[in-house]
């Protein structure tokens, strides 16, 4: 954690980057959870960044836009009882959501249409079923 983040190949954070705070978490854990600051939010200036491409930081931009505060994405970790690994447990994350809204965007779906024979099974079901249902009525 030291030497940054690899988050795709080729693009690392670089540590002076990342933001790393620690406060105590919530829940039980007796007299231990209340000296042990093992929560760890991990934060990261993506908007000022110089570690990420422009079209790259333009990308994570848009497609985080619902989770930046003034720029900065966050992500917390406190399900450890260490402070170690909710450290990398936070960093993982941060990877993950970083990895997601660099990368490329999908190719466009190619319209299909369904061939004859498919068409031709599936109204021969129709057929079948609502004559069994027609069947089971009472005559009038």
């Amino acid at each position: 954690m030291d030497d940054g983040l690899e988050i795709v190949t080729g693009v690392t954070l670089p540590a002076r980057e990342l933001r790393w705070r620690f406060s105590r978490a919530s829940g039980p854990g007796g007299q231990g959870v209340n000296t042990t600051d093992s929560r760890v939010e991990l934060s990261f200036d993506l908007a000022r960044s110089g570690a990420l491409p422009d079209q790259l930081r333009d990308r994570a931009l848009r497609r985080l836009a619902g989770r930046l505060v003034d720029g900065v994405v966050t992500v917390v970790a406190a399900e450890h009882r260490s402070q170690l690994m909710n450290r990398r447990a936070a960093a993982g994350r941060l990877v993950e959501l970083l990895a997601a809204a660099v990368a490329p965007p999908a190719r466009p779906r190619r319209p299909t249409r369904p061939s004859k024979g498919a068409v031709e099974r599936r109204l021969t079901a129709k057929r079948r079923r609502s004559e069994r249902k027609r069947d089971r009525r009472p005559p009038l």
